[in-house]
């Protein structure tokens, strides 16, 4: 498992503490020799491993309990992990608490009992859907339509970059409904994955498969009663889901840099140069030190902003901001100084360095990408100067 003395840090509790130490064991016998080449039956096998696990009752909150909320702390713990194992498998359980999380923030008890159980049970793949084509990052420029038509809305136009598209039974579709301009405009909806209306328009493939896709919205009809929360609390709810899930993308990087280093610990005390082994090289000890100095940083800002919103703190725009710039351009930085450390290894189709290489690139985009964090970051600071 490689340094585990962050679990000490005062973060966390026994409880977090154990899961960490739990998962582990159970990533390290359930997650070897994967399939990666069909990601879609994959996907679908490892939500299923995920459920039986018990590893997705802390994706959702538990529409049993009244008192439920999404533990930050432990989803962050849990993708660290799972990454650090295997990306698809962080993939599958990332999807599992974002694409529902609307639900389990905003959700009428009715909507929670219908699709938290089937979420938590992995008999339903979720979905996120916000992203269009001509709006990324840009949120409040969402030009998918709504419309009100009796007791139910029409939807048209088209979402990009979906994840689980394709597969995904529940989508959570952002859409202008027209209540104001902009970000007051939009409002979120519950769309079944075979609502008459939704299509798949085109899978989407990139250099580390997962299923993605680009969906049309024809005339989707779906009732009223899909609506989560108000209309024109789209924009809020697309955000508060966020504020949460953020720092679960920066606690995945995380795990891909551990992995890396872990990876190349065990390389530079093994390979052997000029008659001595590989961390004999200053040069090497410098690169090594970096990739730890890394490491630890960006687990204190993750962890920071997990355990400020585990401790009520209303938003952590800012932290989580921090967090996932962070994590995510140095896990770049230490995966790259592993995969020179490596040489020609780490640039071999299926080795694990090369593997993520092309994991953590998607990291900095997707959830806000680099640039919009250190947009995120300045506005916040200066709001509070």
């Amino acid at each position: 498992m490689g340094d585990t003395s962050w679990q000490d840090w005062p973060f966390f509790s026994d409880h977090h503490r154990k899961l960490a130490c739990d998962l582990d064991t159970w990533a390290a016998r359930e997650l070897t020799g994967l399939d990666h080449a069909n990601t879609d039956d994959t996907c679908r096998n490892l939500v299923s491993r995920l459920a039986a696990g018990g590893w997705l009752d802390y994706a959702t909150i538990d529409p049993k309990n009244a008192a439920s909320t999404l533990d930050v702390r432990s989803l962050c713990i849990i993708r660290e992990t799972l990454a650090r194992h295997d990306g698809l498998a962080d993939f599958a359980f990332a999807m599992q608490g974002l694409g529902s999380g609307a639900i389990s923030l905003f959700g009428t008890p009715a909507q929670k009992d219908e699709w938290l159980p089937l979420v938590r049970g992995g008999r339903v793949l979720s979905a996120f859907a916000l992203t269009e084509p001509q709006s990324g990052s840009d949120v409040a420029n969402i030009t998918l339509s709504a419309t009100r038509d009796g007791d139910d809305y029409v939807l048209d136009g088209e979402k990009t970059w979906i994840s689980n598209g394709g597969i995904a039974g529940l989508y959570v579709v952002f859409a202008r409904t027209g209540e104001g301009p902009g970000a007051k405009g939009l409002s979120a909806f519950i769309v079944p994955g075979d609502a008459p209306g939704l299509e798949i328009a085109e899978r989407l493939e990139t250099i580390a498969p997962h299923p993605l896709a680009r969906l049309r919205f024809a005339g989707c009809r779906i009732p009223a009663a899909n609506r989560i929360g108000e209309g024109g609390q789209g924009f809020k709810i697309a955000m508060s889901v966020l504020d949460v899930f953020r720092s679960t993308v920066a606690a995945a990087a995380l795990g891909f840099a551990r992995r890396a280093l872990d990876e190349t610990i065990h390389r530079v005390q093994n390979r052997h140069l000029f008659g001595a082994p590989l961390f004999d090289l200053q040069m090497v000890q410098g690169h090594v030190a970096d990739m730890a100095l890394d490491v630890d940083s960006s687990a204190l800002l993750v962890y920071r902003a997990a355990w400020l919103k585990d401790s009520g703190a209303a938003r952590v725009s800012r932290e989580a901001a921090m967090a996932k710039l962070f994590s995510t351009d140095h896990a770049q930085s230490v995966i790259d100084k592993a995969v020179q450390i490596h040489g020609g290894d780490g640039v071999r189709s299926g080795h694990i360095i090369e593997r993520l290489y092309r994991e953590i690139r998607a990291l900095r985009i997707y959830e806000g990408a680099s640039d919009v964090q250190r947009i995120i970051i300045a506005r916040q600071t200066l709001a509070h100067t």
